[in-house]
C-alpha cells in the first residue's frame, strides 16, 4: 500500500467522520513522521509493513469514535505540543482565548512592576496546556523578564490528569522555565496555598445530562471534566445547569486572590452570564464576559478589589 492508496483507504473506512480525510492525513503524518505536504509530494511511496499495520490499526480505532488526538497521544495547542491521554480534555481552539487572557494580565502587571515575579494558579489544569502555553509565552517572547518570570502551581483533582500534566511539563525544552511551576494534587484549593495574582480554571462545567450525550460517539473524554453537575465532594446537584463546581470554585478561588489580583474561568455560552453572577457575589468586580473565535460566551473575568 503506497500513501495515495493509503489515504484513499483510510478516508473510505470513516464515512461516519465529519472529517474522514483530515483524520486519515493526521494518522498518516503520525506513523511516517512527516507533514501534510510530504503525503502530497509522495504519494507512491510505499508503507513497509509495520507503518500500514500501525495505519490499519489507527482507522479501526478512529472507527469507533475514539479522537485522533487520543490515538496520536498528542494535539496542538497554542502553537505547543501537548500530550494527551484519555485522562484529560483533548485541547479545544476556544480554550486559547483563555491564554489570550491570562497573557493580557500578564502584560499589563509585568509593565506596573517589572522585577515583581507574579504568581499564577491554573486550576482544573488537566494536560497544562492552558499554564503551560501562557509560561512558554512568556518564556519564548520576552514578555517578562527571564528574572521575573511568574511562578505556577498546577492543580488537578485527578492524579491521571497530573501525570500527564507532568509529562508535558517535562518536554519544555528549558530547565529554568521548568523550575517555575509546581504540580498540586487538590480537589479545587484544598490542598494549594497562598495567594495569587492570577487565576485560570477550566473547569467542569457541562450539564450531566449533555455529558452522557457527548460521550456517546466513543470520544472516551473524561467525565470527571465534563461533568459540571457535582458539588465539591463529587455529588450530584441534580440542578442540570452544570454550574455545581463553578459554585465551589468561584468563592474559593476569589478567596485565595492576592488585592488586585485576577481570576479567568472559561464556562459555556449557556451559563456563561450565571458565571457573572458568581463572580459578583463572590465580590469580584470589573467582570466581564468574553467572546470566542465563534462569537460565543465563552471566558469570565473580574477582579479582587485592593
Amino acid at each position: 500500500m503506497d500513501i495515495a492508496a493509503a489515504r484513499r483507504w483510510g478516508r473510505e473506512q470513516l464515512p461516519q467522520s465529519p472529517t474522514p480525510e483530515l483524520d486519515a492525513d493526521c494518522l498518516l503524518c503520525c506513523i511516517l513522521q512527516c507533514d501534510k505536504s510530504f503525503l502530497l509530494f509522495h504519494r507512491e511511496t510505499v508503507l513497509d509493513s509495520g507503518a500500514e499495520q500501525t495505519f490499519r490499526a489507527y482507522i479501526a480505532a478512529r472507527r469507533t469514535g475514539l479522537p485522533v488526538a487520543y490515538i496520536t497521544g498528542h494535539k496542538e495547542f497554542y502553537g505547543y505540543d501537548f500530550a494527551v491521554t484519555p485522562d484529560v480534555l483533548i485541547p479545544k481552539p476556544d480554550t486559547e482565548l483563555l491564554v489570550e487572557n491570562a497573557l493580557a494580565v500578564i502584560r499589563e502587571k509585568a509593565a506596573a512592576a517589572p522585577a515583581r515575579i507574579l504568581t499564577v494558579c491554573d486550576m482544573c489544569t488537566g494536560s497544562g496546556c492552558v499554564g503551560l502555553s501562557v509560561l512558554r509565552v512568556c518564556a519564548d517572547s520576552g514578555i517578562v523578564p527571564p528574572a521575573a518570570l511568574p511562578a505556577f502551581t498546577l492543580a488537578d483533582i485527578s492524579a491521571g490528569a497530573l501525570s500527564v500534566a507532568r509529562q508535558n511539563l517535562q518536554s519544555v525544552p528549558d530547565a529554568a522555565v521548568r523550575g517555575r511551576v509546581k504540580l498540586v494534587r487538590s480537589n479545587l484549593f484544598q490542598n494549594v496555598a497562598g495567594c495569587f495574582d492570577l487565576i485560570l480554571a477550566n473547569p467542569p462545567y457541562i450539564p450531566a445530562e449533555e455529558v452522557a450525550v457527548l460521550l456517546q460517539d466513543g470520544r472516551s473524554e473524561p467525565p470527571l471534566a465534563l461533568n459540571g453537575d457535582v458539588d465539591s465532594l463529587g455529588n450530584p446537584t441534580h440542578d442540570g445547569d452544570g454550574l455545581g463546581v463553578m459554585r465551589s470554585l468561584v468563592p474559593q478561588a476569589a478567596a485565595h486572590l492576592a488585592p488586585g489580583g485576577v481570576l479567568i474561568v472559561e464556562a459555556g455560552e449557556y451559563n456563561a452570564e450565571m458565571t457573572e453572577y458568581l463572580f459578583r457575589a463572590a465580590g469580584l468586580s470589573s467582570t466581564r464576559i468574553h467572546r470566542d473565535l465563534s462569537g460565543q460566551l465563552r471566558d469570565i473575568s473580574g477582579i479582587k478589589s485592593r
